[in-house]
């Protein structure tokens, strides 16, 4: 009696199409469906990501853009295999996170909120290193990391120890060491944070000389001025959830108003104020304790009549402003304003 045949293994679902405007699944670099994570500690279950969708496209620079505890290290921590989903689909250069997990690790660069280099080596030692590591001959492995070191203006330091190094530096090595293997995609998270102002915006110059060749990045921040000035496209993140997705001028337009109108009174904020939503051409009114925010798409006149309807109830101006709407107007509109650990 002849032995059953074995059965074949099931085929892989077919990754969903993304919505309009996303690259096509085939053709995604990094692609996302319905990833979650939930946690599972001592309180019971937390979960962290609840369903997030994404498709970056080749060449593409993506921003993750949420407050503190939003999800988008849970998020890129599955997508570069750090962090097992417990549902879902992820998919980068084509691999299955889980299932190719080394071969995905071979196609990308990863760069952590914290300095992980190795403190025993120096600067080009750590770059030399790494390119062995990815199969690197000495002689290339030595080429690359001069080169990496010119291109982020460090050939000075190639003999200092991260710990001879400022805060900008050791990022931007941390940078050049992700890119030594010239990875497929790079992935940023928060590369950025608790950086000075100069060297953030000349590490953002940096960044944009890699966008312009050609490297598929996915950064996550929470800094509206570094969306705004590097992202091709934005997701905004929040509760393990994408609130919004899209370019930068699509975010702001999504606010559904051509100015954002903001006045602070020293009193109460009138009642009839309050009841502005529902006049035409006027999408909300938001208010603060004593501060009101009119989101309007026919803005002639109403700063006068929001003054005047103070005057009437007693209260007083105290501060005045008409703008159009930001980032940070649509990221504070999807996210809320309460305050964040």
């Amino acid at each position: 009696m002849s032995a059953p045949s074995p059965e074949p293994p099931a085929p892989e679902p077919p990754a969903p199409e993304p919505p309009a405007g996303e690259p096509p699944a085939a053709e995604a670099a990094v692609r996302a469906v319905d990833l979650h994570k939930t946690y599972t500690g001592p309180r019971g279950d937390v979960p962290a990501v609840r369903g997030v969708d994404l498709a970056v496209a080749p060449g593409e620079f993506f921003g993750l853009l949420g407050p503190n505890g939003a999800g988008k290290s849970t998020t890129i921590g599955m997508l570069t295999t750090l962090v097992v989903p417990t549902s879902g689909q992820a998919r980068v250069c084509g691999l299955d996170v889980t299932r190719d997990a080394v071969a995905v690790k071979r196609r990308i660069g990863m760069v952590s909120q914290n300095n992980t280099l190795d403190n025993e080596l120096t600067a080009v030692e750590n770059l030399e290193f790494r390119g062995r590591y990815f199969g690197l001959g000495a002689k290339d492995a030595r080429r690359r990391a001069d080169e990496l070191l010119e291109m982020f203006n460090l050939t000075d330091r190639r003999t200092g120890t991260p710990f001879e190094l400022s805060g900008g530096q050791a990022k931007r090595l941390m940078i050049c060491r992700a890119l030594v293997h010239r990875p497929e995609v790079l992935f940023l998270d928060e590369p950025t944070a608790g950086l000075d102002p100069q060297t953030r915006v000349n590490l953002w110059e940096v960044l944009r000389e890699l966008q312009a060749g050609g490297q598929t990045t996915l950064l996550t921040t929470h800094y509206m001025e570094e969306a705004e000035a590097l992202c091709d496209r934005v997701a905004v993140v929040d509760h393990g959830r994408v609130l919004a997705s899209g370019t930068v001028p699509e975010l702001k337009s999504s606010a559904g108003a051509d100015t954002v109108i903001t006045v602070t009174y020293d009193g109460d904020v009138p009642e009839g104020v309050r009841k502005l939503s529902e006049r035409e051409g006027i999408g909300k009114v938001e208010v603060t304790g004593a501060q009101v925010r009119v989101f309007a798409r026919s803005p002639d006149g109403l700063l006068a009549e929001l003054v005047a309807a103070g005057a009437a109830a007693g209260v007083g101006v105290t501060d005045a402003s008409q703008l159009r709407p930001s980032l940070e107007t649509v990221f504070l509109t999807l996210t809320g304003r309460d305050y964040r650990e």
